[in-house]
């Protein structure tokens, strides 16, 4: 086949008698179905006991792929652990949180730190390599699948010891790391040290911990366990093909894996997209910004979606018409070079037997999810190998850190009720529905090509980000921050000094008082141009969860408070150092969504960065490039038809419609353009 978006997904023939396989081969014909995803999970059918395989079904199914002329990603199996693995070794199944050895049952199921599973996982991708390692059209190894969760067994207990004598050399330096003196917690021998759990240093579930340190080590240290898993079997994999591409597929926004420290032994991001309702536009943009800054602007695969509907929750409404497709080139906009489904066919039993897929329990090709499973198809065929490796040509970053993550949410105080991930889309929000190309980037990225920096919620400060940031605002650029920002240190301890620590000079502002209210009490903060081009008051937006009385030292007041005993003290600031043309934002509380939104295209405006149809919420516009060639995607989420003038000219691919800039667009509910530039 034509080189193309990867098109296809997760296909389970083995679940299936050999005489169902090819309608559905005629099916994947149809759709233009190309790449099809095997093994994810048949440890249990592939090895049968410690020294006992069987690749009977495997090499049929491979066979049968490549007689058809597809591309395969082929998976190392170990997604879930074999019944008789867990019962040879019971080890090998998690301790869970409140301390109870898990029987066997479920996936996520087995202990990262179980040397047991550690070598018998790395022997079957090895086994797997070795066999199929040259088969023609093999374009990727699925290594385990999403991973996750976490254990607290005796073996993670000596494995999270062993991390902690590799991050800190002595106890000396461990002790200061976690303020150990406090509540007589000084550790004395490396054995003292127990996993934090609900037995130990936890009382009312994960977030709530005695010692932010230990919690914070551990959720690191769980993050790296898994990694270990996961390069272990590619170094098995790699004993026998040095050249094909290694991955495992993400879970987008996903707490307890800090994918960042993944990234580089990863040959190549994918996710699952299985956003939490259909009205999740700018969530998935973020998220696709987000693995695509993974690998430095790299494009990266979703490695699942839906065709029709999920399984996994209470309810579980069906893709409305057009979505699919709407979604699935809004993955191609923000770089995807690969969609591919979960799954194939339907599973005939246990809990995703009712999760969509392309082809339902009966094989049928004329149901509307095949039907727009195929329509996809054919518009990916056309488009062809045009936007292959093509990159977003972005001028504006915005920070994600695992680190303030966890951070943020174990910390007793001010407000348990913020979350790190929702003040961080408030952020992305205003600057998608702007339509701003943007990078969403570790706080390790170079950041000298960047003329817009955010980082809100950026509670951890750790290395030189402080300097490089400065050297933004520096060189003419913008940072903006937000409250509860530069508070501690990379070992979570506050840092001695001012808030926002770290921050003060760069933002020039201090943080006076921290206030924090129940979620149901605003208050209200009038906003003003900072610059008097409104001539007075700009906006009032709400100021919600912790208000930060803020102290200028050199920065102008754009924000004040309205209520409360702080009325009239400044609430948003905004720094011009020497009087240079570069700026610092820190805005002190967590502004509704119309605020956000006026701070963040102020900040833009300065830079010229406003994108098309900035007063069409709905109306989202991406960029791709490669080699001086511009694919420009249109995507409309809106229920009602839309007229806007073009906002540059062009040639939909989708079509073959040519496009004048300014010409009047009618888009249709869902509707897509795909504009060659020029």
């Amino acid at each position: 086949m034509a080189e193309q978006i990867a098109y296809g997904g997760d296909y389970n023939p083995e679940q299936w008698p050999q005489e169902v396989w090819a309608a559905d081969h005629e099916a994947f014909s149809l759709a233009r179905i190309d790449t099809l995803t095997v093994g994810v999970f048949a440890w249990a059918h592939l090895q049968t006991g410690e020294d006992a395989y069987d690749f009977t079904t495997l090499d049929a199914i491979v066979a049968r792929i490549v007689a058809e002329g597809r591309k395969i990603v082929l998976a190392t199996a170990t997604g879930a652990l074999p019944p008789w693995l867990a019962k040879a070794h019971p080890e090998v199944n998690r301790t869970d949180f409140e301390g109870r050895r898990h029987r066997y049952g479920q996936r996520h199921n087995h202990c990262p730190s179980s040397p047991v599973f550690q070598r018998l996982s790395a022997a079957l991708a090895g086994r797997i390599a070795q066999r199929y390692a040259g088969t023609p059209g093999l374009i990727a190894w699925h290594v385990g699948n999403e991973y996750g969760g976490a254990c607290y067994c005796d073996n993670c207990a000596a494995a999270f010891r062993l991390w902690l004598r590799a991050r800190y050399g002595n106890l000396d330096r461990l002790n200061h790391a976690w303020n150990a003196t406090f509540w007589s917690h000084t550790f004395t021998d490396w054995d003292e040290i127990e996993p934090p759990s609900a037995l130990t240093e936890h009382w009312r579930g994960p977030n709530h911990t005695a010692f932010q340190g230990i919690t914070l080590d551990y959720l690191r240290f769980t993050s790296d366990a898994m990694l270990r898993n996961f390069t272990d079997e590619k170094a098995a994999i790699r004993e026998h093909d040095p050249s094909t591409p290694v991955t495992t597929n993400f879970m987008g926004m996903y707490r307890p894996i800090d994918y960042h420290r993944w990234a580089e032994h990863l040959d190549l991001a994918t996710w699952d997209n299985y956003p939490p309702n259909e009205h999740a536009q700018a969530r998935m943009a973020f998220t696709h910004d987000l693995m695509r800054g993974l690998k430095d602007g790299a494009p990266f695969w979703v490695m699942e979606q839906t065709p029709t509907t999920t399984a996994s929750r209470d309810v579980n409404p069906v893709k409305r018409p057009g979505v699919l497709r709407l979604w699935s080139w809004q993955a191609v906009a923000h770089g995807a070079d690969a969609v591919l489904y979960f799954q194939m066919r339907q599973s005939r039993g246990a809990c995703e037997k009712y999760h969509g897929a392309v082809l339902d329990h009966t094989g049928r090709t004329d149901t509307r999810a095949f039907t727009e499973a195929a329509t996809l198809g054919g518009e990916l065929e056309r488009l062809g190998d045009a936007t292959l490796g093509a990159r977003t040509p972005a001028r504006v970053a915005l920070l994600f850190d695992w680190d303030s993550w966890w951070a943020a949410e174990i910390s007793d105080g001010p407000n348990r009720h913020v979350t790190y991930p929702d003040v961080v889309l408030g952020y992305h929000r205003a600057l998608w529905e702007a339509n701003v190309d943007l990078d969403v980037v570790p706080v390790t990225a170079d950041l000298a090509g960047y003329d817009v920096v955010l980082a809100p919620l950026l509670h951890m400060v750790k290395g030189d980000l402080t300097q490089r940031l400065a050297a933004v605002v520096a060189r003419g650029g913008t940072v903006l921050t937000s409250f509860l920002s530069g508070r501690v240190d990379v070992d979570d301890n506050a840092f001695l000094g001012d808030d926002p620590g770290g921050f003060t000079s760069l933002f020039g502002v201090r943080v006076a008082e921290t206030d924090a209210q129940p979620r149901d009490v605003a208050n209200p903060v009038t906003l003003t141009d900072p610059d008097g081009a409104d001539g007075g008051a700009a906006l009032t937006a709400d100021g919600h969860l912790v208000m930060e009385v803020l102290v200028p030292e050199g920065a102008d007041v754009v924000g004040t408070y309205g209520a409360d005993f702080y009325a009239g003290e400044p609430a948003v600031t905004r720094y011009r150092p020497g009087g240079r043309a570069g700026a610092a934002w820190y805005v002190g509380t967590q502004l509704a969504a119309d605020g956000v939104a006026w701070v963040v295209r102020t900040a833009l405006a300065g830079h010229g960065l406003l994108g098309p149809y900035p007063d069409e919420p709905e109306l989202e516009v991406s960029v791709r490039e490669r080699e001086g060639v511009r694919h420009s995607f249109v995507l409309w989420h809106g229920e009602e038809p839309v007229e806007v003038a073009a906002h540059t000219s062009g040639t939909d691919v989708l079509t073959g419609r040519v496009i004048a800039a300014g010409e009047t667009l009618r888009l249709a509910p869902k509707d897509v353009l795909v504009i060659r530039e020029g």
